[in-house]
């Protein structure tokens, strides 16, 4: 005789509810368990490249010192994939030649001491890459640097996302999305200054679902940024555009671009055109826009109207709703909130440096002060940054001792820092870097 022995779940119980509790129960005192990954890269991830893995759960690399090349050096960190990269020293890093950084990448500047880290004098690319996350780093391309290339450029990258990131002194464009680069997000950046013989903010040719949202767009001359794909732009601020700022496709593909709550600043270089060379085959919503174009050192601008898209020589097409819609939506503001809040955080913001307090403090100005610059010298420089000592970490992975005692984990195992002591779905050490980031 043989028997069948059913199980009797409890109502509202299920297969599922009974693996997490097996997950929890099997979790060791050390938090080495983790369960399934977390849906968004981090805490405050919006958009189309919220969702990117980064390096979760590879090898930890230390960034050491600030050579250009060599064991220890940030070009050297991001050759490899699979790793969370740290920075335990603060300072310039003066790049020699461009960098290609590698997919399944976390690169958290908010772990370096002091004022953090800067990447100047050439271009950083992220070239069919990903699950990349890059936050609270400078990207300051420089005269220097070839005048084709951008500060960052994505180029056929996927589920990406750069946040508090400094992007800067581009020659050619500050940021570069472009050939069938998709689920990328751009958010709390400072995008801008662009230098000769452009002097462009950004070009966005991506295809698919690009996200750029709460940005501040500064001193470009044209392209905050030009728009071709299918393009949400939230909450952005555009402060001191010179013949332009945002600008359409116009091409003869069809682009998508949702425009919402976002506010167009003129400042002393600037046109009246915050919004031109959009065509029939840019289809935009828009919504919620304002425009502050007198100059008076006030936020006080108007509501944004269809017929500001109208430069005089032709038009977008308008549509009545939103098209794109990403797996993590983007919280919408009204733009004078989103405005404030931009000017107070966005850019590599944790100890800001020189020259984000001065972008910052002319986008404050409203209208007042600022200029196109020919060149980084022109605007005082690359200056210095302060440095400082990362905090002990007995286990070399980053993680201070003082958080880990505070959580009853283990000071010295090597585990400790892929582990998920609360069971979250972020590591111990994405957790720990989570909270220096914040939002």
């Amino acid at each position: 005789m043989s028997y069948t022995m059913k199980t009797r779940w409890p109502a509202g119980f299920s297969l599922l509810t009974a693996r997490g509790l097996i997950l929890l129960l099997a979790g060791s005192a050390l938090g080495v368990e983790a369960p399934p990954a977390p849906a968004l890269a981090f805490p405050g991830a919006e958009g189309f490249g919220a969702q990117a893995t980064g390096g979760r759960g590879g090898a930890i690399y230390h960034v050491t010192n600030l050579d250009d090349a060599g064991p220890g050096s940030f070009r050297d960190a991001v050759s490899k994939g699979k790793r969370m990269v740290l920075f335990d020293i603060a300072g310039i890093i003066r790049l020699k030649s461009d960098v290609l950084v590698n997919s399944d990448l976390t690169l958290a500047g908010q772990s370096a001491p002091g004022q953090g880290i800067s990447l100047y004098g050439r271009s950083v690319s992220l070239i069919g890459v990903s699950n990349v996350i890059v936050r609270y780093l400078r990207f300051r391309e420089g005269i220097n640097g070839d005048k084709g290339k951008c500060a960052v450029n994505l180029m056929g990258a996927r589920n990406v996302i750069l946040d508090h990131d400094s992007i800067q002194w581009g020659r050619w464009d500050c940021l570069g999305v472009i050939e069938g680069s998709h689920a990328v997000t751009i958010q709390n950046c400072v995008i801008g200054e662009g230098l000769a013989p452009q002097h462009f903010g950004g070009l966005v040719d991506a295809g698919t679902d690009v996200t750029l949202s709460h940005n501040l767009w500064i001193h470009n001359q044209n392209r905050n940024p030009k728009a071709k794909g299918a393009i949400q732009y939230i909450n952005n601020v555009v402060y001191n555009w010179g013949d332009t700022g945002l600008v359409g496709g116009h091409s003869g593909d069809e682009h998508h671009l949702d425009v919402i709550g976002n506010y167009f600043i003129k400042g002393p270089a600037s046109t009246e055109h915050f919004l031109a060379q959009f065509t029939s085959t840019d289809n935009v919503f828009q919504k919620d826009n304002r425009a502050d174009l007198d100059c008076d050192g006030q936020l006080n601008g108007r509501a944004v109207v269809e017929t500001d898209f109208d430069d005089g020589k032709s038009s977008p097409t308008f549509v009545t709703a939103e098209r794109l819609h990403p797996p993590v939506p983007v919280t919408i503001e009204d733009p004078a909130t989103a405005c404030q809040k931009v000017l107070a955080s966005a850019g590599c913001s944790l100890r800001r440096d020189a020259v984000d307090t001065r972008l910052i403090g002319e986008a404050n100005s409203f209208g007042r002060k600022g200029r196109i610059a020919p060149d980084e010298d022109a605007t005082g420089g690359i200056g210095k940054l302060e440095g400082g000592k990362p905090p002990t970490s007995s286990a070399g992975d980053g993680i201070p001792d003082a958080w880990k005692t505070a959580r009853g984990l283990d000071l010295k195992s090597p585990e400790i820092a892929n582990g998920d002591y609360n069971h979250d779905g972020f590591t111990n050490l994405e957790k720990f870097l989570n909270e220096i980031g914040g939002r």
